[in-house]
């Protein structure tokens, strides 16, 4: 499916408590390391060089660390695995609850790595680049289980709660997508909408 990056637009929503103790631990490392960050910039300045440890590599398994975490793409993606086994099993509940943890696992990936775009841009576009894709694969992830979750919403009987959601993914993917037109369809089915969505592409009938 072709899809436009800056259409693809977060959503703001909470954040479940265990991915977001992983995300505050990260912070808490990250605030600890600062000051050792400054202090070596004010070393730089200096005009006598300072001898530094020889730098150790990192081990291979290191940069695959989070791929055992729900943190990661992999992570959401086994929720959405869990998800679509609770759904043949009509366990509609279960299936809710890891559409939601994954739609925000995959929201909350999109976001950072959008800002790592934003960071590298001008200095390395080939990392930029890199996190760009990531940016856009995880955000349309993210409108999926998005999709999936208002489905669930509408076997249970609760329109209400899938509504929302449809229009949601309506402004991140355009009518003129998949995503977008097929949500678009679920309104109309719904009755929340009474004007049926062509797209313009559509092969016109014989």
């Amino acid at each position: 499916m072709s899809t436009s990056f800056a259409n693809l637009r977060p959503f703001q929503f909470a954040f479940p408590a265990a991915v977001l103790s992983l995300v505050s631990a990260a912070w808490l490392s990250l605030g600890a390391i600062a000051p050792n960050a400054a202090s070596a910039q004010q070393l730089l300045a200096q005009s006598q060089p300072v001898a530094s440890p020889q730098a150790q590599p990192l081990e291979p398994t290191k940069p695959n660390s989070l791929e055992s975490s729900v943190f990661s793409i992999s992570g959401g993606q086994r929720l959405m695995s869990e998800s679509m086994t609770a759904i043949s099993q009509q366990n509609y509940d279960q299936a809710v609850t890891k559409l939601q943890d994954a739609r925000q696992v995959f929201n909350q990936l999109s976001n950072f790595y959008q800002e790592l775009t934003t960071s590298f841009s001008g200095i390395d576009n080939r990392i930029s680049d890199s996190h760009r894709r990531k940016a856009l694969q995880t955000a349309q992830l993210r409108d999926e289980a998005t999709y999936q979750l208002a489905v669930v919403y509408r076997a249970k009987n609760q329109p209400e709660l899938a509504v929302p959601l449809l229009i949601q993914l309506i402004r991140s993917q355009a009518p003129t997508r998949d995503l977008g037109s097929q949500a678009y369809q679920q309104l109309f089915e719904l009755g929340f909408v009474d004007a049926q969505f062509v797209r313009p592409n559509a092969a016109a009938p014989k």
